[in-house]
């Protein structure tokens, strides 16, 4: 059975850094790619960053380019999401996801809050 557990979220202040993992299960992590995306309370879920299976090529939303850096180490079936400078705009659910081989698996969320 297939499973992704984020953990690393928190509270932060304006500015802050954090960095959230997620360590895939139950699947082939080197033969899929992974994502971060972020759901605001009220707001759609939406990409933040991406990585492709191998880590040679990534993609970030406008919004956190610069601020935010997605890598993977397939040795030990995880994904990161390095955040820095955070804006309380940043904050959000951040969900993990899996994609490949027609599958989509999804993390259970972790929570993200900026605030002073």
């Amino acid at each position: 059975q297939a499973q992704l557990v984020e953990s690393g979220g928190g509270l932060v202040q304006p500015g802050g850094s954090l960095r959230l993992s997620c360590v895939g299960s139950g699947f082939t992590f080197n033969s899929y790619a992974m994502r971060w995306y972020r759901q605001a309370p009220g707001k759609e879920r939406e990409l933040v960053a991406g990585i492709r299976n191998d880590g040679g090529s990534t993609n970030y939303a406008d919004s956190v380019k610069g601020r935010f850096t997605i890598s993977r180490d397939n040795a030990k079936n995880t994904v990161s999401l390095q955040m820095t400078n955070l804006k309380p705009e940043d904050t959000a659910v951040y969900y993990c996801n899996a994609v490949g081989w027609a599958r989509n698996y999804w993390g259970q969320g972790t929570q993200v809050t900026v605030s002073s």
